[in-house]
């Protein structure tokens, strides 16, 4: 009998995934460049927003590339060994779970959006490639990091829109609810700043 088939590969590789999101390579970046420890500078966050303020635009760029292929290679996985869909779903909810919460790191990781957007990329391109250009929309409307959440946040209506099935509304509902918990904090900085015109720290 075949350890590595029906539930047990489900589990194994739902489990791998959530160890990959744990990967945090904002965190080593930093360390290994400057000697501090991201977790404890600005919005104490390990994504490339956070990182970018410390090592600048070469920091950002080589963070958030290795945060969306931590999404992009987990569902690459996923499909590669014919995940159920509730599969494949749990996959992307353990990579970016990881992410934001690794346990190596005390479960204090990144905001989870940019390892979200490349799983989304593999799961659902056309759907992907909506909720970026929405997303994308956002700067020029001065809304920053907001724009992003935000376009993450109607991912399950517009897949809805789409016609995708239920099951993965569904999953992308809790995708979301991950994500608006990783941003408690800043949403309400945000609510309470956007008077002032500040963005929502990533």
């Amino acid at each position: 009998m075949d350890f590595f088939a029906g539930p047990s590969r489900e589990v194994t590789i739902i489990c791998a995934a959530y160890a990959l999101g744990c990967f945090s390579p904002g965190y080593y970046l930093v360390r290994l460049c400057s000697g501090k420890d991201i977790r404890t500078i600005d919005s104490r966050s390990t994504g490339s927003t956070n990182v970018g303020r410390v090592l600048g635009r070469r920091g950002y760029i080589v963070t958030l590339l290795a945060d969306s292929a931590k999404g992009a290679i987990a569902l690459w996985a996923a499909v590669h060994f014919g995940l159920s869909t509730w599969g494949t779903i749990g996959v992307m909810i353990a990579v970016v779970t990881g992410h934001i919460w690794p346990a190596h790191l005390g479960f204090h990781g990144g905001k989870g959006l940019a390892t979200t957007l490349g799983a989304l990329i593999v799961f659902d391109y056309p759907l992907a490639l909506i909720v970026g250009s929405i997303a994308m929309a956002g700067p020029l409307l001065g809304l920053g990091t907001a724009s992003f959440l935000a376009a993450a946040v109607i991912s399950p209506a517009v897949a809805a829109v789409l016609g995708r099935p239920e099951v993965e509304v569904a999953g992308l509902g809790i995708l979301v609810l991950l994500l608006l918990i990783a941003h408690r904090d800043n949403i309400r900085a945000f609510l309470a700043e956007r008077r002032g015109g500040k963005g929502l720290q990533a």
